[in-house]
């Protein structure tokens, strides 16, 4: 053995050092690479200054984008009961609790009523942070009663979809929603009161497949993914290779499935500009139909033309 032996220290990396930079400030950009201040970033409501890449947002977040100051917040105390004891991997009450931590709801739905530039509108934003935004019993309940609001209110429903479909935990419980809210949509067309749906990065499954396609106008944002099943499913079932784009918003609107894709930062005024255009004719619609009583001779300049003539 040597009297004397040279210890070779180990490289220290860079890693290794506490940073001076605080972490949260920056974030990198996952379709440009940019790095971005977090407040710039925010400021630009999650939308790179630099592709316009739409970052995920939360639930809480797109009301604040949408109504004008304040909003009124309904059925926020809705929990799942976990009607059948589901457990996989680990217990479905633990999701539960684990996403209520997480994000602070009780389930994947905010709804809500406010003014969005002066018009009050009944309000349904999904969390996809909440257990992917997967659609239970309880978001099929709070999504129909913000429909049943409008309905009492004779207000216009706008509800933003980011889910990856039905709550398989729920079973068939859940699927039953996918008839109840489109039963509750139905009578808001019965009672000609408009729909707005704004489809989200991701709006997949059993969302799609009902309430989520049936807005009298359907608004996506940029490069969302919306479908039902998911491409590489698909794929293995027809045997065939998916064209490019396939299942994103652009895709959808060549082939006529949406109406407008709209950059998240004019989101709010493009929802104003529907529900404006849309609150004429209800009105005009409300004055006849109270005036078919009592002869057209009452009703104001314009509506004399949707009551039926006398025989």
């Amino acid at each position: 053995m040597a009297w004397f032996k040279k210890v070779r220290k180990p490289i220290e990396s860079p890693s290794d050092k506490p940073s001076r930079v605080p972490e949260g400030l920056w974030v990198k950009c996952p379709s440009c690479a940019e790095i971005l201040y977090n407040k710039d970033l925010v400021a630009s409501l999650n939308v790179c200054t630099k592709c316009s890449h739409h970052f995920r947002i939360g639930a809480a977040d797109r009301l604040k984008m949408l109504f004008d100051k304040t909003w009124e917040e309904y059925d926020a105390g809705l929990q799942s009961t976990d009607p059948l004891k589901f457990t996989d991997t680990k217990p479905y009450r633990k999701r539960l609790d684990a996403s209520m931590a997480a994000t602070g709801l009780k389930d994947a739905v905010i709804s809500a009523t406010g003014r969005i530039n002066g018009i009050e509108a009944s309000v349904a934003s999904m969390e996809y942070g909440f257990i992917g935004g997967s659609m239970g019993v309880v978001v099929g309940e709070k999504i129909t009663r913000a429909i049943e609001r409008a309905l009492e209110r004779r207000l216009p429903v706008v509800i933003v979809s980011s889910s990856g479909g039905a709550r398989m935990m729920e079973g068939a419980l859940s699927l039953m929603q996918m008839a109840k809210i489109s039963a509750a949509l139905a009578r808001l067309d019965r009672a000609k009161l408009p729909y707005v749906s704004i489809l989200t990065d991701p709006t997949t499954g059993g969302v799609t497949a009902s309430f989520a396609m049936l807005g009298d106008v359907i608004i996506a944002e940029p490069k969302a993914l919306i479908g039902f099943a998911g491409p590489r499913v698909i794929e293995q079932t027809i045997r065939q290779k998916l064209p490019e784009g396939f299942q994103r918003s652009e895709f959808l609107l060549d082939r006529g499935m949406i109406d407008m894709i709209v950059d998240r930062r004019e989101m709010k005024d493009a929802v104003a500009r529907v529900l404006r255009f849309s609150a004429p004719a209800r009105e005009v619609r409300a004055a006849a139909a109270a005036a078919v009583s009592i002869g057209a001779g009452s009703l104001p300049i314009g509506a004399a033309e949707l009551v039926p003539p006398k025989p």
